[in-house]
């Protein structure tokens, strides 16, 4: 039957059950990728020298635009509440207001998204080149674990890099707010910092964000490598293997903010 004799509403409800149908493969494919994952810490089967490596190129070489953003992210927090500060005399909470929102929610939320475009993106990158130029059937012919030897490391060291990450751009993030709060509005910044520890805010607040960057970590992590050994179709199945991965994360992301937020309170 030709396409334009369907009834448009066969069209959509088609459209939608192919959609159902993709996101439900990804997810199955990503649930089966985290199963094979774990079964290999069942004795361990990890490379250890492929850990040190990745967290290097994955962490160390991600500090300067974590920094970046994380200094940044303070200042806009600063900015936001600088009009409510000045109408209401309220200096002495503005550590609160930018720590409690910085903690809990744009630190690691703004951290994901960045190591997602830096790190997860280059990981289904190389996965997917070594997938299509054969490199992965040549360690199973070498009777190399290709989940153990490639796999396990980049997840983990993807993982550890979003927690540490997130540590770090807490940290910096709390700097540049306490500095744009003098520039801006002549706080103090140890006025600022004991607004910010005067019982407002405790370990809970940290524990949550933190408890995020894990959550995020696995999601980057899954995805990166699911897209990446799934790719077919020479160099252009790369490019959309990376397409998808980013897209993916940063919907997993939000989806999995909104979750974690709502168990964690």
């Amino acid at each position: 039957m030709p396409e334009d004799a369907i009834p448009r509403h066969t069209q959509v409800f088609a459209a939608a059950g192919t959609a159902f149908l993709r996101v439900a493969t990804t997810a199955g494919g990503m649930g089966i990728l985290l199963f094979r994952i774990l079964a290999r810490f069942f004795p361990p089967r990890i490379d250890g020298g492929e850990i040190w490596k990745n967290l290097y190129k994955m962490g160390v070489k991600s500090l300067p635009i974590v920094a970046i953003t994380a200094l940044f992210t303070g200042a806009i927090m600063v900015v936001q509440a600088a009009t409510i500060v000045k109408r209401y005399s309220a200096e002495g909470l503005l550590g609160w207001g930018a720590g409690f929102g910085t903690l809990r929610e744009i630190a690691p939320l703004l951290t994901a998204l960045m190591i997602s475009g830096r790190v997860g993106a280059n990981n289904t990158a190389e996965l997917g080149t070594m997938v299509v130029t054969e490199q992965l059937d040549a360690l199973r012919v070498l009777a190399i674990d290709p989940i153990g030897f490639l796999i396990v490391p980049r997840f983990v060291s993807i993982v550890a890099t979003l927690f540490m990450m997130t540590l770090f751009a807490d940290a910096l993030a709390l700097f540049g707010a306490a500095h744009t709060g003098k520039a801006l509005l002549n706080v103090d910044p140890v006025t600022f910092y004991n607004g910010f520890t005067a019982g407002l805010l405790d370990f809970g607040d940290v524990a949550n964000g933190l408890t995020k960057s894990v959550v995020f970590g696995v999601v980057i992590g899954l995805a990166s490598c699911h897209f990446g050994l799934a790719t077919t179709g020479g160099a252009p199945g790369v490019g959309r293997a990376v397409n998808a991965q980013v897209v993916a994360s940063a919907a997993g992301i939000f989806v999995l903010d909104y979750v974690t937020s709502f168990i964690l309170g």
